[in-house]
């Protein structure tokens, strides 16, 4: 029972990636779910957050109008798409449960790293 994360990489300023989030555990599409990001030296913080149903997101303010939750159900998969890259997006973004007090065992994660 696993969280598995892709898509990020290594982009210039103003760039876009497509994070992917799969989940294999079964009950995927009853629980809300969120993208979360750590960067060296910081804590872990979320960045967003999306309904079971995919019917309402959030976001923190700093990626407002940027970044983009989005879940379909039928593939346990969650996506981020992040526009408009700033090289304070760098980090490792993880997926898990929201809120984060109901989290499982944190996968891999995948480095985002955006060049200035």
């Amino acid at each position: 029972v696993q969280l598995v994360e892709s898509g990020g990489g290594l982009v210039q300023t103003g760039g876009s990636l497509r994070l992917s989030c799969v989940d294999s555990e079964s009950t995927f599409s009853i629980n809300a779910m969120g993208w979360y990001r750590q960067a060296p030296g910081k804590q872990r913080e979320l960045v967003a957050a999306i309904t079971s149903g995919g019917g309402a997101t959030n976001y923190v303010d700093s990626v407002k109008g940027r970044f983009t939750i989005s879940r379909d159900n039928a593939k346990n998969t969650m996506y981020l798409q992040m526009n408009s890259l700033k090289p304070e997006d760098t980090a490792v973004y993880f997926c898990n449960i929201f809120p984060v007090s109901m989290a499982r065992a944190w996968g891999q994660g995948t480095q985002v790293t955006v060049s200035s």
